[in-house]
Parts: structure tokens; C-alpha cells; sequence
């Protein structure tokens, strides 16, 4: 077993003679440093015993040497080495302990964390801004609109998200409408299960799953994308043989991203609704046709002329996050990692918003 730090005093002249015992490392350490602090004058300090030391160690060694101007004897040479390179450093690294309260603290973090939202909030409006200027570019230009690469992006944003899409939100139908006939059967209103898979399923979660999942499939992938692309320069050897970035990377994937989350949210919606009808064919043994029939009397168009308004909404600002954050990578790989997880975290937090605030704007007009 590796031996914790430790040291054993002795009465000396002029004060305590130290001797230090185990490995004085970082991670053996414990609480060493309180209980050197607690001693009063130190005489000597011997390190004989010692079987390791790191720089950390050797830094409490020649600290506590210089405040007490202590000797130092039986050093190995590893650390006669350390000592003798920190022994030219005389700054006071002593660490203080934060003495604020604990509420200051913690509003000093929420006021970190809201200064640093709003901060990415104002650069992904700026980042829309200049992306619109492109695109009126484009327009203006219609040879330079790069349709190839907007289908291209279809694949990856669409087609691939397929299966996962329509597995997960054929799922969800299930657990809502068994949950929802939990509930309903104890006022022996099972045949409602329609009403909620339905109308839920259109209005909200059809989309907004499929939102979520877009976001952390797609939006992570424009992130991760553009950001290698900053590291290998090859956004700066676009910007020099003078095609814009904005026009060749950033406008094909959010068009993508906007033309197909209103088919992705349509086909979730109906996944999720197959999934709610086996339930209620099985669990409830409501037939098919009068699931469907009943289906087509309960869900009014205002539920579906809902879901594609946000959509495009919803394409726009995942597409637009991801490639921000994308564009925001400046140093190392480390950062391509981090930017991507931002990306994913920002556009769900986005997404929910908005369609809260849909929620409340449809509601208004009388779209209930």
C-alpha cells in the first residue's frame, strides 16, 4: 500500500525538528498542510525518510523552510532538483479560503451564467443577421444558390433520421395513451385516449420530439463539422480564394434543417399516432378504423396549420445554433467538443422556449 505523507517531531534548539515520512504527492497529501501550518517554529525539516516527491510537495517543503527559515536536509536528488527550481520563486501562492457566505457565492454564479447566456444569445442574433445578408445575396444571384448542397444535407439532416425518429416517437404514443388510460379508466373514459394521443401528437409532441432529436442530431453535427473546419484552416482558405463561408457552409445546412422539419414533425406525428392506435387495438380494443375515424372528428386543421408554422421556426434556429457554435471554435480539438455540447444544450433550450411561447400566441387567437 502506498504511504500517505506524514511527518514526526522532535524538541530541537531553536524550535521543532520536522521529519517527513511517505510520499509527499499531490494525491498523499491529505491534510499535511493544516497540521505544518498548526506547528510552531520549525527548526529543521528532513526529508530522508521521504520515498517521492512531487512538485507540489517540494513547494510545501520550500515554503514552509522560507517562512520559518527552516534547513533542509537528507533531500534525494529528484528532489534537491525541485527545491533547488522553486527555491528562486518568492511569490506567496498560499491559498485563502473564500470567506463570502454562501448566498453571495451562489449569486455570483447565477450572475456569471446569466451574463454568459445572454452573450450567446446576442451572438446567435448577430450570426442570423449575417446569415440573412447571405442569403439576400444569393437571391439577388440566383446562379449562386448551391442547390446540390442542400440536397446533399437532406441525407444526413433527413433521410438517416428516419428510423430513429419514428422509433422513438412510435414509442412515446405507446406510453402516452397507456398512461393516459391509466387515468382515464377510473372514470371510465377510456375512449378519451384518443383525444390525448391525437391532439397531442399533432400539436406538440410529434414536433417537439422530433426538435429535440433533430437538434442533438443534426445541430451536434453542424457544430462538430464546421468547428474541425475552423481548426484546419480550411474556413480561412475559403475566406482567400473568396468564396464565403456563410453562403458554402452555413446557408445549405440551416435551408436543410428549415425545408425538413416540417415533414419530420408530420411523420413523428403519425409514427406517434400509429403507436397510441396499437395501443388502444390491444390494451383497450378499440378497432382500427374507429381509432381512425374517430381520430379525424377530434383533431381540428388549426392543430396541424400549428405544428408547420413552428416548424420551419424550429429548423431555423437549430440549424442556425449549430453552425454558430460551430463557427465560434477557436484553439484546439478540446473546444470542438465543448462548442458541439453548447450547441446541443442552447437549441433544445431554444426550441422549448418558442414553443412555449407558440403555446401562449395560439392559444390567444383561439386555437385551442
Amino acid at each position: 500500500m502506498v504511504a500517505r505523507a506524514d511527518f514526526e517531531t522532535s524538541d530541537g534548539a531553536g524550535g521543532a525538528d520536522v521529519r517527513f515520512t511517505g510520499r509527499l504527492t499531490l494525491a498523499r497529501l491529505g491534510d499535511l498542510p493544516a497540521r505544518l501550518d498548526a506547528l510552531g517554529p520549525i527548526a529543521s525539516l528532513d526529508l530522508s525518510a521521504v520515498e517521492r516527491v512531487d512538485t507540489v510537495g517540494a513547494w510545501i517543503v520550500t515554503r514552509t523552510a522560507r517562512e520559518h527559515g527552516s534547513q533542509i536536509t537528507g533531500a534525494s536528488e529528484e528532489a534537491k532538483r525541485l527545491l533547488d527550481a522553486l527555491a528562486s520563486d518568492k511569490s506567496d501562492y498560499r491559498v485563502h479560503r473564500d470567506r463570502r457566505s454562501a448566498i453571495h457565492r451562489m449569486l455570483e454564479q447565477v450572475g456569471i451564467a446569466s451574463t454568459a447566456v445572454w452573450n450567446e444569445l446576442l451572438g446567435i442574433i448577430g450570426f442570423f443577421g449575417a446569415m440573412l445578408m447571405a442569403l439576400g445575396t444569393q437571391l439577388r444571384a440566383r446562379r449562386r444558390l448551391r442547390w446540390h448542397a442542400i440536397v446533399t444535407r437532406f441525407q444526413t439532416v433527413g433521410v438517416d433520421a428516419l428510423p430513429i425518429i419514428g422509433l422513438m416517437t412510435f414509442l412515446i404514443g405507446i406510453v402516452v395513451a397507456q398512461q393516459g388510460a391509466v387515468q382515464l379508466r377510473q372514470f371510465g373514459l377510456e375512449v378519451f385516449t384518443i383525444n390525448l394521443v391525437g391532439r397531442a401528437s399533432i400539436r406538440e409532441l410529434g414536433l417537439l420530439m422530433t426538435a429535440i432529436m433533430v437538434a442533438g442530431r443534426s445541430g451536434s453535427a453542424f457544430a462538430a463539422q464546421i468547428g474541425t473546419m475552423k481548426l484546419t484552416e480550411e474556413i480561412d482558405a475559403m475566406r482567400t480564394i473568396g468564396v464565403s463561408p456563410m453562403e458554402a457552409i452555413v446557408l445549405p445546412r440551416v435551408a436543410a434543417a428549415t425545408i425538413l422539419m416540417p415533414l419530420l414533425g408530420f411523420y413523428a406525428s403519425i409514427c406517434a399516432i400509429i403507436g397510441g392506435g396499437v395501443f388502444c387495438w390491444i390494451g383497450l380494443e378499440i378497432p382500427p378504423l374507429t381509432y381512425i375515424q374517430l381520430l379525424r372528428d377530434i383533431i381540428p386543421m388549426t392543430d396541424f396549420w400549428a405544428m408547420l408554422i413552428k416548424a420551419p421556426v424550429f429548423g431555423v434556429l437549430i440549424g442556425v445554433t449549430g453552425c454558430y457554435e460551430g463557427m465560434q471554435v477557436r484553439q484546439n480539438a478540446e473546444e470542438v467538443g465543448q462548442r458541439t455540447t453548447s450547441a446541443v444544450v442552447a437549441a433544445i433550450f431554444l426550441v422549448i422556449v418558442l414553443d412555449a411561447f407558440f403555446a401562449v400566441f395560439f392559444s390567444s387567437i383561439g386555437w385551442n
